[in-house]
Protein backbone atom coordinates (compact mmCIF):
# COMPACT_ATOMS: atom_id res chain seq x y z
CA UNK A 1 0.00 0.00 0.00
CA UNK A 2 1.71 3.46 -0.97
CA UNK A 3 1.09 6.73 1.12
CA UNK A 4 -1.44 8.77 -1.16
CA UNK A 5 1.57 11.74 -1.85
CA UNK A 6 4.63 10.33 -0.30
CA UNK A 7 5.01 7.36 -2.62
CA UNK A 8 5.80 5.41 0.02
CA UNK A 9 4.75 2.25 1.60
CA UNK A 10 3.08 1.53 4.88
CA UNK A 11 4.88 -1.83 5.66
CA UNK A 12 5.45 -1.24 9.40
CA UNK A 13 3.72 -2.80 12.69
CA UNK A 14 3.47 -2.11 16.18
CA UNK A 15 6.11 -4.62 16.78
CA UNK A 16 8.51 -3.55 13.88
CA UNK A 17 8.38 0.22 15.17
CA UNK A 18 8.73 -0.98 18.99
CA UNK A 19 11.84 -2.69 18.11
CA UNK A 20 12.89 0.38 16.42
CA UNK A 21 12.38 2.95 18.92
CA UNK A 22 14.13 0.09 21.25
CA UNK A 23 16.97 -0.51 19.09
CA UNK A 24 17.76 3.31 18.44
CA UNK A 25 17.37 4.15 22.21
CA UNK A 26 19.54 1.33 23.64
CA UNK A 27 22.88 2.40 21.61
CA UNK A 28 26.25 3.08 22.91
CA UNK A 29 25.19 5.10 25.74
CA UNK A 30 24.10 2.33 28.56
CA UNK A 31 27.60 -0.22 27.52
CA UNK A 32 29.60 3.18 29.39
CA UNK A 33 27.03 5.73 31.06
CA UNK A 34 26.60 3.43 34.08
CA UNK A 35 29.90 4.34 35.46
CA UNK A 36 29.95 8.05 34.44
CA UNK A 37 26.82 8.37 36.25
CA UNK A 38 28.33 6.35 39.60
CA UNK A 39 31.07 8.95 39.41
CA UNK A 40 28.60 11.90 40.08
CA UNK A 41 25.85 10.04 41.96
CA UNK A 42 27.21 6.89 43.09
CA UNK A 43 24.06 4.62 44.42
CA UNK A 44 21.53 7.40 44.06
CA UNK A 45 21.97 6.70 40.43
CA UNK A 46 18.37 5.24 40.30
CA UNK A 47 17.11 8.89 40.83
CA UNK A 48 18.46 10.12 37.86
CA UNK A 49 17.86 7.27 35.66
CA UNK A 50 13.78 8.06 37.22
CA UNK A 51 14.18 11.77 36.23
CA UNK A 52 15.41 10.99 32.86
CA UNK A 53 12.68 8.32 32.44
CA UNK A 54 9.75 10.67 33.33
CA UNK A 55 11.17 13.23 30.67
CA UNK A 56 11.50 10.77 28.17
CA UNK A 57 7.88 9.51 28.61
CA UNK A 58 6.37 13.06 29.24
CA UNK A 59 8.30 13.25 25.53
CA UNK A 60 7.05 10.53 23.96
CA UNK A 61 3.70 11.27 24.59
CA UNK A 62 3.59 14.92 22.84
CA UNK A 63 4.79 12.49 19.99
CA UNK A 64 2.35 9.69 20.37
CA UNK A 65 -0.29 12.80 20.30
CA UNK A 66 1.61 15.10 17.47
CA UNK A 67 2.33 11.79 15.39
CA UNK A 68 -1.20 10.78 15.52
CA UNK A 69 -2.59 14.05 14.06
CA UNK A 70 0.33 14.12 11.74
CA UNK A 71 1.03 10.44 10.30
CA UNK A 72 3.49 11.42 7.65
CA UNK A 73 7.15 11.28 7.36
CA UNK A 74 9.38 13.38 9.10
CA UNK A 75 8.72 13.47 13.09
CA UNK A 76 9.43 16.51 14.91
CA UNK A 77 10.08 18.49 11.58
CA UNK A 78 6.59 17.22 10.35
CA UNK A 79 5.02 18.04 13.70
CA UNK A 80 6.21 21.40 13.97
CA UNK A 81 5.90 22.19 10.74
CA UNK A 82 2.19 21.91 10.87
CA UNK A 83 1.75 23.58 13.84
CA UNK A 84 4.33 26.95 13.11
CA UNK A 85 4.98 26.72 9.26
CA UNK A 86 8.54 26.97 7.52
CA UNK A 87 11.22 28.80 9.23
CA UNK A 88 10.89 27.02 12.98
CA UNK A 89 10.40 23.93 10.76
CA UNK A 90 13.64 24.61 9.66
CA UNK A 91 15.23 25.12 12.29
CA UNK A 92 13.35 22.14 13.86
CA UNK A 93 15.11 19.82 10.80
CA UNK A 94 18.92 21.54 10.90
CA UNK A 95 18.74 20.94 15.21
CA UNK A 96 17.54 17.33 13.92
CA UNK A 97 19.61 15.90 11.71
CA UNK A 98 22.57 17.82 13.01
CA UNK A 99 22.06 15.76 16.39
CA UNK A 100 21.51 12.64 14.68
CA UNK A 101 24.60 13.19 12.33
CA UNK A 102 26.97 13.94 15.37
CA UNK A 103 25.46 10.97 17.21
CA UNK A 104 25.91 8.95 14.40
CA UNK A 105 29.44 9.73 14.13
CA UNK A 106 30.43 9.63 17.54
CA UNK A 107 28.80 6.06 18.10
CA UNK A 108 30.46 5.22 14.79
CA UNK A 109 33.89 5.91 16.41
CA UNK A 110 33.45 4.11 19.46
CA UNK A 111 32.55 1.15 17.44
CA UNK A 112 36.33 1.42 15.59
CA UNK A 113 37.65 2.04 19.18
CA UNK A 114 36.08 -1.61 19.97
CA UNK A 115 37.03 -3.30 16.95
CA UNK A 116 40.42 -2.23 17.23
CA UNK A 117 40.80 -3.97 20.59
CA UNK A 118 40.67 -7.02 18.31
CA UNK A 119 41.75 -5.93 15.01
CA UNK A 120 45.03 -3.76 15.89
CA UNK A 121 45.12 -2.40 12.62
CA UNK A 122 42.55 -0.44 12.63
CA UNK A 123 44.28 2.63 15.24
CA UNK A 124 45.92 3.49 11.71
CA UNK A 125 44.33 6.41 10.00
CA UNK A 126 43.52 4.68 6.51
CA UNK A 127 42.52 1.53 7.78
CA UNK A 128 40.39 3.45 10.17
CA UNK A 129 38.89 5.31 7.41
CA UNK A 130 38.16 2.49 5.00
CA UNK A 131 36.52 0.61 8.11
CA UNK A 132 33.93 3.61 8.57
CA UNK A 133 33.28 3.66 4.92
CA UNK A 134 32.12 -0.06 4.94
CA UNK A 135 30.47 0.61 7.76
CA UNK A 136 28.25 3.71 6.76
CA UNK A 137 28.16 2.21 2.91
CA UNK A 138 26.73 -0.91 3.28
CA UNK A 139 23.76 0.30 5.70
CA UNK A 140 23.07 3.01 3.74
CA UNK A 141 22.78 0.49 0.55
CA UNK A 142 20.23 -1.96 3.02
CA UNK A 143 18.48 0.63 3.78
CA UNK A 144 17.93 1.92 -0.50
CA UNK A 145 17.37 -1.57 -1.69
CA UNK A 146 13.82 -1.43 0.82
CA UNK A 147 11.87 -0.56 4.00
CA UNK A 148 11.50 -4.28 4.79
CA UNK A 149 15.53 -4.97 4.77
CA UNK A 150 15.94 -1.90 6.69
CA UNK A 151 13.47 -2.72 9.22
CA UNK A 152 14.41 -6.34 9.46
CA UNK A 153 17.84 -6.18 10.22
CA UNK A 154 16.63 -3.30 12.52
CA UNK A 155 15.12 -6.19 14.28
CA UNK A 156 17.10 -8.54 14.10
CA UNK A 157 20.06 -6.01 15.91
CA UNK A 158 17.70 -5.77 18.68
CA UNK A 159 17.05 -8.42 19.79
CA UNK A 160 21.23 -8.96 19.51
CA UNK A 161 21.57 -6.42 21.03
CA UNK A 162 19.46 -7.25 24.44
CA UNK A 163 20.50 -10.87 24.47
CA UNK A 164 23.67 -10.00 26.65
CA UNK A 165 22.09 -7.22 28.26
CA UNK A 166 19.37 -9.93 29.42
CA UNK A 167 21.15 -12.33 30.22
CA UNK A 168 24.03 -10.00 32.77
CA UNK A 169 20.47 -8.42 34.50
CA UNK A 170 19.09 -11.97 34.80
CA UNK A 171 22.18 -13.91 36.06
CA UNK A 172 24.04 -10.90 37.69
CA UNK A 173 21.87 -10.77 40.30
CA UNK A 174 23.75 -13.47 42.00
CA UNK A 175 27.01 -11.21 42.85
CA UNK A 176 25.10 -8.33 43.85
CA UNK A 177 25.75 -7.28 47.22
CA UNK A 178 23.11 -4.86 48.46
CA UNK A 179 25.65 -3.01 51.25
CA UNK A 180 26.03 -1.60 47.54
CA UNK A 181 23.31 0.03 46.91
CA UNK A 182 22.60 1.73 49.96
CA UNK A 183 21.72 5.40 49.46
CA UNK A 184 24.15 7.83 51.13
CA UNK A 185 21.66 10.88 51.23
CA UNK A 186 19.43 12.58 48.16
CA UNK A 187 21.70 14.22 45.51
CA UNK A 188 21.69 17.86 45.43
CA UNK A 189 19.64 19.70 42.20
CA UNK A 190 23.03 20.68 41.08
CA UNK A 191 24.56 17.26 41.13
CA UNK A 192 20.53 15.71 39.51
CA UNK A 193 21.09 18.34 36.47
CA UNK A 194 24.38 17.51 35.92
CA UNK A 195 23.87 14.04 35.65
CA UNK A 196 20.52 13.68 34.07
CA UNK A 197 22.20 15.98 31.01
CA UNK A 198 25.27 13.30 30.70
CA UNK A 199 22.59 10.38 30.74
CA UNK A 200 20.20 11.81 28.49
CA UNK A 201 22.50 10.50 25.65
CA UNK A 202 21.58 7.14 26.76
CA UNK A 203 17.98 7.44 26.65
CA UNK A 204 17.26 10.21 23.61
CA UNK A 205 16.45 8.89 20.42
CA UNK A 206 13.29 7.33 20.24
CA UNK A 207 11.23 10.06 18.69
CA UNK A 208 13.45 9.02 15.59
CA UNK A 209 11.91 5.89 15.22
CA UNK A 210 8.97 7.89 14.48
CA UNK A 211 10.98 9.05 11.18
CA UNK A 212 9.48 6.24 9.10
CA UNK A 213 5.62 7.71 9.70
CA UNK A 214 4.54 7.37 5.85
CA UNK A 215 5.97 4.05 6.17
CA UNK A 216 3.79 2.95 9.62
CA UNK A 217 0.50 0.88 9.25
CA UNK A 218 -2.52 2.07 11.14
CA UNK A 219 -0.31 4.82 12.58
CA UNK A 220 -2.85 6.64 14.85
CA UNK A 221 -3.18 3.44 16.44
CA UNK A 222 0.05 1.89 16.81
CA UNK A 223 2.07 4.94 17.37
CA UNK A 224 1.17 5.72 20.93
CA UNK A 225 1.09 1.66 21.51
CA UNK A 226 4.54 1.09 19.76
CA UNK A 227 5.80 4.21 21.72
CA UNK A 228 4.64 2.73 25.68
CA UNK A 229 6.00 -0.52 24.53
CA UNK A 230 9.47 0.64 23.45
CA UNK A 231 9.92 3.33 26.34
CA UNK A 232 8.73 1.39 29.21
CA UNK A 233 10.75 -1.62 28.29
CA UNK A 234 14.15 0.88 28.27
CA UNK A 235 13.52 2.33 31.30
CA UNK A 236 13.02 -1.42 32.95
CA UNK A 237 16.31 -2.65 31.32
CA UNK A 238 18.41 0.86 32.14
CA UNK A 239 17.53 0.45 35.92
CA UNK A 240 18.14 -2.74 36.01
CA UNK A 241 21.19 -2.42 34.07
CA UNK A 242 22.54 0.37 36.89
CA UNK A 243 21.50 -2.01 39.62
CA UNK A 244 23.32 -4.94 38.67
CA UNK A 245 26.41 -2.58 37.44
CA UNK A 246 26.16 -0.94 40.89
CA UNK A 247 25.50 -4.17 42.73
CA UNK A 248 27.99 -5.93 41.88
CA UNK A 249 30.99 -3.94 41.37
CA UNK A 250 30.13 -1.24 43.92
CA UNK A 251 32.19 2.04 44.49
CA UNK A 252 35.02 0.87 41.86
CA UNK A 253 32.05 1.23 39.27
CA UNK A 254 33.35 4.52 38.81
CA UNK A 255 37.15 3.30 37.55
CA UNK A 256 35.60 1.23 34.83
CA UNK A 257 34.40 3.92 32.33
CA UNK A 258 35.66 2.45 29.28
CA UNK A 259 33.46 -0.60 29.71
CA UNK A 260 31.40 -1.08 33.30
CA UNK A 261 29.27 -3.66 31.33
CA UNK A 262 31.91 -5.64 30.17
CA UNK A 263 33.72 -5.04 33.77
CA UNK A 264 30.59 -6.90 35.54
CA UNK A 265 30.19 -9.63 32.97
CA UNK A 266 33.81 -10.44 33.86
CA UNK A 267 33.19 -10.50 37.42
CA UNK A 268 29.84 -12.64 36.86
CA UNK A 269 30.94 -15.00 34.04
CA UNK A 270 34.33 -14.49 33.83
CA UNK A 271 36.62 -13.83 30.77
CA UNK A 272 34.07 -15.41 28.47
CA UNK A 273 31.44 -12.70 30.26
CA UNK A 274 33.73 -9.87 29.44
CA UNK A 275 33.88 -11.14 25.62
CA UNK A 276 30.36 -11.48 25.39
CA UNK A 277 29.45 -8.11 26.35
CA UNK A 278 32.55 -6.28 24.42
CA UNK A 279 30.64 -8.63 21.23
CA UNK A 280 27.09 -7.13 22.31
CA UNK A 281 28.27 -3.68 22.51
CA UNK A 282 29.69 -3.61 18.77
CA UNK A 283 26.25 -5.00 18.00
CA UNK A 284 24.25 -2.73 19.78
CA UNK A 285 26.24 0.37 18.10
CA UNK A 286 25.53 -1.21 14.93
CA UNK A 287 22.21 -1.55 15.45
CA UNK A 288 21.80 1.88 16.24
CA UNK A 289 23.55 3.07 13.46
CA UNK A 290 21.29 1.26 11.48
CA UNK A 291 18.22 2.61 13.13
CA UNK A 292 19.64 6.16 12.54
CA UNK A 293 20.35 5.64 8.57
CA UNK A 294 16.79 4.04 8.46
CA UNK A 295 14.89 6.94 10.19
CA UNK A 296 16.50 10.23 10.02
CA UNK A 297 17.07 10.78 5.88
CA UNK A 298 13.41 10.25 5.86
CA UNK A 299 13.30 13.92 7.66
CA UNK A 300 15.50 15.16 5.02
CA UNK A 301 13.28 13.63 2.77
CA UNK A 302 10.39 15.47 4.01
CA UNK A 303 11.89 19.10 4.06
CA UNK A 304 12.95 18.70 0.78
CA UNK A 305 9.70 17.36 -0.35
CA UNK A 306 8.05 20.39 1.49
CA UNK A 307 10.06 22.89 0.00
CA UNK A 308 11.43 23.67 2.92
CA UNK A 309 15.42 24.01 1.29
CA UNK A 310 15.13 25.20 -2.00
CA UNK A 311 15.87 21.96 -4.24
CA UNK A 312 13.31 18.89 -4.19
CA UNK A 313 16.51 16.74 -5.05
CA UNK A 314 16.38 14.62 -1.58
CA UNK A 315 12.54 13.84 -2.40
CA UNK A 316 12.82 11.49 -5.23
CA UNK A 317 11.86 7.78 -4.72
CA UNK A 318 13.66 5.23 -6.20
CA UNK A 319 11.78 3.57 -9.03
CA UNK A 320 12.03 0.24 -7.67
CA UNK A 321 12.53 -0.10 -3.63
CA UNK A 322 10.57 2.67 -3.09
CA UNK A 323 12.83 4.37 -1.05
CA UNK A 324 14.29 8.08 -0.66
CA UNK A 325 17.40 6.49 -2.03
CA UNK A 326 19.29 10.14 -2.50
CA UNK A 327 18.64 11.49 0.85
CA UNK A 328 19.65 8.09 2.58
CA UNK A 329 23.19 8.58 0.83
CA UNK A 330 23.48 12.13 1.62
CA UNK A 331 22.69 11.38 5.10
CA UNK A 332 25.20 8.35 5.32
CA UNK A 333 28.11 10.12 3.70
CA UNK A 334 27.84 13.53 5.99
CA UNK A 335 27.86 10.94 8.63
CA UNK A 336 30.93 9.41 7.11
CA UNK A 337 33.07 12.54 6.40
CA UNK A 338 31.97 13.79 10.29
CA UNK A 339 32.91 10.80 12.09
CA UNK A 340 36.72 11.05 10.05
CA UNK A 341 37.41 14.34 11.94
CA UNK A 342 35.68 13.76 15.33
CA UNK A 343 35.51 11.37 18.67
CA UNK A 344 32.79 10.37 20.75
CA UNK A 345 33.24 12.87 23.63
CA UNK A 346 33.65 15.63 21.27
CA UNK A 347 30.57 15.03 19.29
CA UNK A 348 28.21 13.99 22.64
CA UNK A 349 27.27 16.84 24.37
CA UNK A 350 26.40 18.75 21.21
CA UNK A 351 23.98 15.95 19.80
CA UNK A 352 22.39 15.95 22.93
CA UNK A 353 22.00 19.84 22.99
CA UNK A 354 20.38 19.81 19.29
CA UNK A 355 18.14 17.09 20.12
CA UNK A 356 16.82 18.73 23.53
CA UNK A 357 15.82 21.72 21.17
CA UNK A 358 13.86 19.40 18.62
CA UNK A 359 11.93 17.95 21.49
CA UNK A 360 11.20 21.51 22.87
CA UNK A 361 9.61 22.21 19.82
CA UNK A 362 7.56 19.42 19.49
CA UNK A 363 6.07 19.93 22.97
CA UNK A 364 5.07 23.49 21.95
CA UNK A 365 3.92 22.08 18.68
CA UNK A 366 1.36 19.48 20.64
CA UNK A 367 -0.12 22.24 22.25
CA UNK A 368 -0.74 24.37 19.20
CA UNK A 369 -2.22 21.73 16.85
CA UNK A 370 -4.59 20.73 19.59
CA UNK A 371 -5.48 24.57 18.60
CA UNK A 372 -5.62 24.74 14.53
CA UNK A 373 -6.60 20.52 14.23
CA UNK A 374 -9.83 19.60 14.85
CA UNK A 375 -9.55 16.52 17.45
CA UNK A 376 -11.03 12.65 15.36
CA UNK A 377 -11.78 9.61 17.79
CA UNK A 378 -9.09 7.63 16.23
CA UNK A 379 -6.40 10.35 16.95
CA UNK A 380 -4.73 9.92 20.73
CA UNK A 381 -4.70 12.50 23.13
CA UNK A 382 -2.48 13.02 26.08
CA UNK A 383 -4.86 13.22 29.26
CA UNK A 384 -4.54 16.36 31.77
CA UNK A 385 -5.17 18.88 28.90
CA UNK A 386 -1.70 20.47 28.35
CA UNK A 387 -0.31 19.48 31.31
CA UNK A 388 2.24 17.01 30.09
CA UNK A 389 3.69 19.79 27.24
CA UNK A 390 4.23 21.99 29.51
CA UNK A 391 5.70 19.96 31.92
CA UNK A 392 7.91 18.48 29.33
CA UNK A 393 8.92 22.00 28.14
CA UNK A 394 10.25 23.19 31.53
CA UNK A 395 12.14 19.50 32.08
CA UNK A 396 13.80 20.14 29.14
CA UNK A 397 14.38 23.97 29.56
CA UNK A 398 15.88 22.72 32.65
CA UNK A 399 18.31 20.55 31.27
CA UNK A 400 19.51 23.09 28.82
CA UNK A 401 20.25 25.37 31.65
CA UNK A 402 23.34 22.98 32.62
CA UNK A 403 25.02 23.74 28.92
CA UNK A 404 28.31 25.55 29.27
CA UNK A 405 27.92 29.04 28.32
CA UNK A 406 30.46 28.45 25.28
CA UNK A 407 27.70 26.34 24.95
CA UNK A 408 25.02 28.00 25.07
CA UNK A 409 26.66 31.07 22.93
CA UNK A 410 27.82 28.36 20.08
CA UNK A 411 24.40 27.60 19.65
CA UNK A 412 23.07 31.03 19.57
CA UNK A 413 25.57 31.91 16.49
CA UNK A 414 24.21 29.14 15.21
CA UNK A 415 20.63 30.22 15.24
CA UNK A 416 21.42 33.38 14.06
CA UNK A 417 23.55 32.07 10.90
CA UNK A 418 20.63 29.21 10.56
CA UNK A 419 18.18 32.52 10.39
CA UNK A 420 20.34 34.05 7.84
CA UNK A 421 20.72 30.92 5.47
CA UNK A 422 16.43 30.68 5.48
CA UNK A 423 16.71 34.20 4.90
CA UNK A 424 18.72 33.56 1.85
CA UNK A 425 17.00 30.78 0.46
CA UNK A 426 13.12 32.47 0.87
CA UNK A 427 15.00 35.26 -1.36
CA UNK A 428 15.97 33.03 -4.17
CA UNK A 429 13.40 31.32 -3.96
CA UNK A 430 11.28 34.04 -4.85
CA UNK A 431 13.73 35.30 -7.71
CA UNK A 432 13.56 31.52 -8.92
CA UNK A 433 9.45 32.21 -9.27
CA UNK A 434 9.79 34.99 -10.38
CA UNK A 435 11.90 34.36 -13.65
CA UNK A 436 9.73 31.02 -14.15
CA UNK A 437 6.72 33.58 -14.18
CA UNK A 438 7.94 35.77 -16.35
CA UNK A 439 9.18 32.75 -19.48
CA UNK A 440 5.81 31.24 -19.11
CA UNK A 441 3.79 34.70 -19.63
Amino acid sequence: MKIKGEGLVRSIGVWGLSANIVNIIIGAGIFVIPALVAENMGANSLVAYLFCGILIALIMLCFAEAGSKVPRSGGGYAYVEEAFGPFPAFLTAIFYLLGGVLADASVSNALVDIAAGLFPFLKETLWRIIFLFLIFGTLSFINIVGIKQGIGLVKLLTIGKLIPLLILICLGWKDVAFSNLAWDGFPTLKQLGETSLLLFFAFQGGDVGLSVGGEIKKPKKNIPRAIFIGISGVIVIYMLIQTVTQGVLGNQLQNFQEAPLAETARVVFGPVGFGLLFIGAAISMTGMLSGEILNNPRVLFAVSKDRVIPTGLFARIHPRFLTPYLAIFFYSLTGFFIAIFGGFKVLVSIASACVLLTYLGVSLAVIRLRKIKKSSPKEYTIPGGITVPVLSAIIILYFLSNLQRYEIIGFVVLLIILSLIFISMKILDKRVRKVKSKRNA
